[in-house]
């Protein structure tokens, strides 16, 4: 009796807990040109599809085919954290913040060129290059020496 409780209270679990678990990276879209896409907010890139490169924001999504992606860069912006130092610690000066950024150009469904830029958290970057670089056949591009150390490791 106990048994049988425990696994149909499983059951019930298990699909909420599939829902829960998206496919893909978490980023944010900074910026883009597709019209029906948002250009701003969160997004899921998922890498998963042997023939197509998908972003979710919502409900919407944008498939891109990888062969179609002409364009990866990879760059990053280094700041100060001079709030957290004034607010928390002067020590805190001496570290910076840095956001990773990857551009994506392709050609879209019309042949014309689009352009996306996505902010990837620092855990996922490595995997997020590795994955485009090896689905679409290019190699990425450093915007500067930082990022090819970020990049690369």
């Amino acid at each position: 009796m106990l048994r049988t409780l425990v696994v149909l209270l499983a059951a019930l679990g298990l699909p909420q807990a599939l829902v829960a678990a998206e496919a893909g990276f978490k980023a944010e879209l900074a910026g883009g040109t597709p019209g029906e896409f948002p250009t701003k907010g969160s997004v899921r890139l998922d890498l998963s599809d042997t023939q197509m490169l998908l972003l979710r924001a919502g409900k919407t999504e944008l498939r891109v085919s990888y062969q179609k992606v002409n364009t990866l860069e990879y760059g990053q912006t280094v700041s100060r954290r001079y709030a957290a130092a004034v607010l928390i610690s002067p020590v805190l000066l001496l570290s910076k913040a840095r956001k990773h950024f990857v551009t994506l150009g392709f050609l879209d469904v019309e042949g014309k060129q689009q352009a996306l830029v996505l902010r990837v958290d620092k855990g996922d970057i490595r995997s997020v290059l590795a994955g485009l670089e090896a689905r679409t056949g290019r190699r990425v591009e450093f915007l500067d020496d930082e990022a090819r150390k970020a990049g690369k490791g």
